[in-house]
């Protein structure tokens, strides 16, 4: 079966489907503000160039967490692995679930989650609006990466990628 549908308010749903379609990692952002430190979940990241070394990622307009995040000076992101889907679900539901993780704040006071297969320590380069989301940009300052696998999720589901030696 095919479906061709117009983008609009009533698609929405539709829209979001075939967006779900393409298979990403699955990451938590942190950073420090006034009222301590906050984290969200996301999967609107990727990597935007490699000299200089910036990355990307979309909060929505519409989170409770958005203000305070895309006003940041400073950020980590997390790619979660598959050990850590409870983090994960914790930071989905709140900003302040610190109390599920081993972490540790940075020299510049960033929380920093541990055990990650990947993380970013970034200074925002750029804000841009972009519709119902600010695309953040941010340039990458320091990466720490362990062997850990990652997540993955793809139209709903959570996985991960199988490696050679396992199947």
């Amino acid at each position: 079966m095919t479906d061709t549908f117009i983008p609009a308010q009533d698609t929405q749903r539709e829209m979001r489907n075939a967006l779900g379609l393409f298979a990403t990692g699955v990451t938590v952002v942190t950073c420090q503000t006034p009222r301590g430190p906050l984290g969200i979940t996301v999967n609107s990241f990727t990597s935007v160039s490699m000299d200089p070394p910036l990355i990307l990622w979309c909060p929505a307009k519409k989170s409770a967490r958005h203000d305070a995040l895309a006003s940041s000076h400073r950020f980590a992101l997390h790619v979660m692995g598959e050990h850590q889907d409870d983090i994960t679900r914790a930071f989905a539901g709140s900003g302040e679930a610190f109390d599920t993780c081993d972490w540790q704040a940075s020299e510049h006071d960033v929380p920093l989650i541990a055990g990650c297969p990947a993380r970013f320590e970034c200074h925002i380069r750029d804000r841009i609006d972009a519709g119902d989301h600010t695309v953040i940009i941010g340039h990458v300052d320091r990466v720490t990466v362990c062997d850990a696998s990652p997540r993955v999720v793809m139209a709903g589901s959570w996985g991960q990628f199988l490696h050679p030696g396992d199947v």
